[in-house]
């Protein structure tokens, strides 16, 4: 350690907010540069390089090659595949000194897709699965938490090419179970989760989420085995309810009730119904929401949800794909006074109907629970005025529904497995089946058995290797540092000599050089007029599995070996560290 690039910090850097960024930085594994970038250093590499070396022993039993792409890319791909547009802001672009456009890549599937087209031409070559681990660039609106949601970090990224259907479903598979082992490998705790293909197209989309409380995906799961994230939860739709016989809807006073709440609180104080109270349940909520399209026009849309629910970001943005979501401004509420903000509804006697023949022309869509024959409380289109029993398919209809409601414990899983439960995890590994999106596109077709052209089939396989890391750090540290598990620890074994006697130095080097002919990888700490506590300090902050004093016991011929993930100290002869390792 007296020749090795390291500085370790006492205190935390301010803008963490993570154990593993807190760690990682003090530690000495990494160094801020700017807001979501990070240089590595010897430490973190080592750990980032133990990763990827895992990832690429199990790509190569699955079958796959390894390539490198420039993460600097010109924008006439991306432009034919239209991801120049959809990617929006998130995108780095940037132009030489010609003026030409050019790209820092989020993902890769492009150069891929060209580069199989430029050598390949026969179903012969294929099945084909090639990948790369290479750094990838997005520029995120609020960088944070270190390494998990960083503007560059590294991915491995697989790409597989089939003559068809069912060689996807096989390489796709593959892939899978590749993954499976890496996770299996890494000591990773992993739900597999139905996810949305968004941005990237394709049909087939699964993501390996680790469970974590500060991971930023919620994903749902039932005790039966069903999961998926919340934005591709479907919502099981009830049946339909007769309304023959049930009363004409009720025009009613309710001041001062803008909110769900004081709605409620009203109409149990003032209307009261005779078998039970009011709930939330029984109000539509309707959320005017703004459109922005990629032509750059800009529409209102209304969503009718029950109102004990909230409407979900990210559901959102599945449900109304290449926009731009914002809520409905005071200046859009102007413009359209058939809005009366705060007591918005589907029916109005004043004849502000929206849905299907709507005479304010904007489009309403409604939750998948709101059937017909159920009955509700919503607004009138009339300022502090309700409509009470207002039933669907009798009073009012929609232009089509729209998943965009907050999933809640208790809702039924689609696959019929029992109620969910919602959990806090984090996307490490994402599969997909792009189908032929980005083959069309690029005009990647080869010849079959008869001599015919046909579009080849892809697939998509990606890993975040510097989100693992992070996702590591954060299950295995203690009060005092990191504690790595053996799979991917920057060294095997730490060896402290201490104190100011010179036996204590030369017995640490005997150790260090029978370890290292062991082949042990070792950290030594000969660092000179330290004291004690500030080694062990440094190497509770490292996270060593193993650690190896070299102290005052070594007067007696014993030194300690600590293991740092159970505490447990141990003393040992100086000749026998290796067996008491090994065993």
């Amino acid at each position: 350690m007296t020749n090795f690039f390291l500085r370790t910090l006492r205190e935390d850097p301010a803008d963490a907010e993570v154990a593993s960024h807190k760690l990682l930085v003090r530690a000495g594994y990494i160094r801020r540069q700017a807001p979501g970038v990070f240089a590595w250093l010897p430490l973190g590499l080592r750990v980032k390089a133990k990763i990827e070396q895992i990832v690429r022993e199990e790509m190569a039993a699955a079958g796959a090659h390894e390539v490198h792409f420039p993460a600097l890319l010109p924008r006439e791909p991306y432009e034919v595949t239209g991801r120049w547009t959809e990617y929006g802001d998130a995108l780095f672009r940037l132009q030489d000194r010609k003026g030409a456009d050019y790209l820092l890549a989020p993902t890769h599937e492009e150069a891929f897709t060209l580069l199989v087209k430029d050598l390949y031409s026969s179903y012969k070559d294929l099945p084909l699965t090639i990948f790369q681990i290479q750094d990838k660039y997005r520029d995120e609106a609020r960088p944070r938490a270190g390494l998990l949601r960083g503007r560059e970090f590294t991915m491995k990224d697989a790409y597989s090419f089939d003559a068809s259907d069912a060689g996807l479903d096989a390489s796709y598979q593959a892939q899978r179970d590749a993954y499976e082992r890496i996770f299996a490998r890494l000591g990773m705790e992993y739900v597999i989760v139905k996810a949305d293909a968004g941005a990237m197209g394709g049909s087939k989309s699964e993501e390996f989420l680790h469970p974590t409380p500060v991971g930023e995906d919620t994903f749902v799961r039932s005790a039966g085995g069903y999961a998926a994230n919340v934005e591709a939860f479907t919502t099981v739709v009830p049946e339909a309810v007769p309304f023959d016989g049930l009363p004409e809807p009720r025009i009613l006073p309710s001041p001062n009730t803008r909110t769900i709440a004081t709605l409620v609180d009203l109409a149990n104080a003032e209307y009261p119904r005779p078998d039970r109270p009011w709930t939330a349940a029984d109000t539509l909520k309707n959320v005017v929401l703004a459109l922005t399209h990629l032509d750059g026009t800009r529409e209102l849309v209304v969503v009718g949800i029950p109102g004990d629910r909230e409407i979900d970001d990210k559901r959102v943005e599945v449900a109304f794909p290449g926009t731009e979501i914002e809520p409905a401004t005071e200046a859009d509420f102007a413009a359209n006074p058939g809005l009366v903000k705060g007591y918005i509804g589907p029916w109005s006697p004043a004849g502000a109907v929206l849905g299907e023949e709507s005479t304010t022309g904007i489009r309403y869509l409604l939750d998948p629970r709101v059937v017909d024959g159920t009955e509700w409380i919503t607004g009138a289109n009339v300022d502090e005025q309700h409509v009470f029993g207002l039933v669907a398919g009798r009073d009012f209809t929609a232009d089509g529904t729209a998943e965009a409601a907050n999933v809640v414990p208790g809702d039924p899983a689609p696959d019929g497995s029992g109620p969910v439960e919602l959990a806090r995890g984090m996307e490490i590994g994402h599969v997909f089946q792009l189908g032929r999106k980005y083959a069309d596109a690029l005009g990647l077709k080869v010849l079959d058995e008869n001599g015919k052209l046909v579009t080849v089939t892809m697939g998509s396989y990606g890993i975040g290797v510097t989100r693992i890391l992070a996702a590591i750090a954060e299950d295995h540290h203690d009060d005092k540092g990191l504690v790595w598990p053996e799979a991917v620890a920057p060294f095997d074994v730490h060896v402290l000599a201490t104190g100011k006697d010179q036996a204590a130095f030369d017995a640490a080097e005997t150790i260090v050089a029978a370890l290292e002919d062991a082949r042990y990888d070792v950290l030594f700490d000969d660092r000179p007029k330290l004291s004690p506590g500030v080694k062990f300090a440094d190497a509770e902050l490292l996270g060593v599995p193993k650690i190896v004093i070299a102290g005052r016991g070594v007067a007696d011929g014993v030194v300690e070996v600590w293991d740092r993930a159970s505490g447990e100290r141990t003393q040992v002869p100086i000749d026998g560290v290796v067996s008491a390792l090994a065993g």
